[in-house]
């Protein structure tokens, strides 16, 4: 275990942070007020910024009325979601979107899980889509398969209905994704399939880009939920984090100005507050 000592000569600032904490309270203080602020305007209306629209979005209905044209189902993958994920939690909104389009056009979807907390929420979000269509006699409840938790046993569970089902559309969205995820965009293209991907998963961007005719990269599919749900703590947050990141970026010219006029003598007694 280790324990921090301050120096005797070192007192704590405003006597309650050690050297080099206050800042980062402050900085996590601001960010707290800044997605308060926006949350509680989104809930009351007065929020005068917008979502921009994605293309990644648009292509989701167009990949679901193609599937439709074609007579063939879509099929929606989280990769190896856990429940606790941000990436999965910001999945759901998406998939009930997906589900609801699906319920509207009479186009069947096919959704795949490898994890058993996550199957269970999916198929109730998407039995309420499709109740919420006025379609519920057109939910099936084994076209949400819960396959296995070992990933590439999932992998291949989804490779075998990808080959054999032969979706018009497939959507890769949440995560986190790993190495299965080339598998899924290759077999997709196999299918001859339009593919939507979505994820923060650093590692697994360039074969979402590179592979899918539509990719939402990083941040984008948090701001694709709030879009798509309306949600006001989404929509609030979202908004709150982008005015956040102006702060920053504002910040860092302030701090760059600091060095190169007054020295580096004055940004470091900045720094270590």
């Amino acid at each position: 275990m280790s324990v921090f000592f301050l120096a005797a000569d070192t007192a704590p600032l405003f006597g309650i942070f050690a050297p080099g904490r206050g800042g980062a309270f402050f900085a996590v203080l601001i960010f707290v007020l800044f997605v308060w602020t926006m949350i509680n305007r989104a809930r009351g209306g007065t929020l005068t910024r917008e979502i921009h629209k994605l293309a990644g979005l648009d292509a989701i209905e167009e990949a679901v009325g193609r599937a439709t044209e074609m007579g063939r189902p879509v099929h929606y993958t989280m990769g190896l979601p856990a429940i606790t994920s941000p990436q999965t939690i910001a999945s759901f909104p998406v998939l009930g979107y997906v589900a609801k389009m699906c319920a509207q056009y009479d186009t069947r979807l096919i959704n795949t899980v490898n994890d058993v907390v996550v199957y269970a929420v999916n198929e109730e979000i998407i039995r309420q889509a499709y109740l919420e269509a006025g379609r519920p006699d057109a939910f099936n409840p084994d076209d949400v398969r819960f396959i296995t938790d070992w990933q590439f046993a999932y992998a291949a569970g989804v490779l075998e209905i990808l080959a054999s089902e032969k979706p018009a559309a497939q959507i890769l969205f949440g995560g986190p994704f790993f190495a299965e995820s080339l598998l899924f965009i290759e077999a997709g293209a196999l299918a001859g399939a339009i593919q939507v991907g979505g994820t923060a998963s650093m590692s697994q961007l360039p074969f979402f880009v590179a592979g899918c005719d539509y990719a939402l990269i990083g941040e984008e599919i948090y701001a694709a939920s709030a879009y798509i749900s309306k949600e006001p703590v989404l929509v609030g947050t979202v908004v709150g984090e982008d005015y956040y990141k102006f702060l920053l970026v504002a910040t860092i010219i302030a701090g760059t100005l600091i060095y190169s006029i007054a020295g580096q003598s004055l940004l470091e007694t900045w720094l270590k507050m």
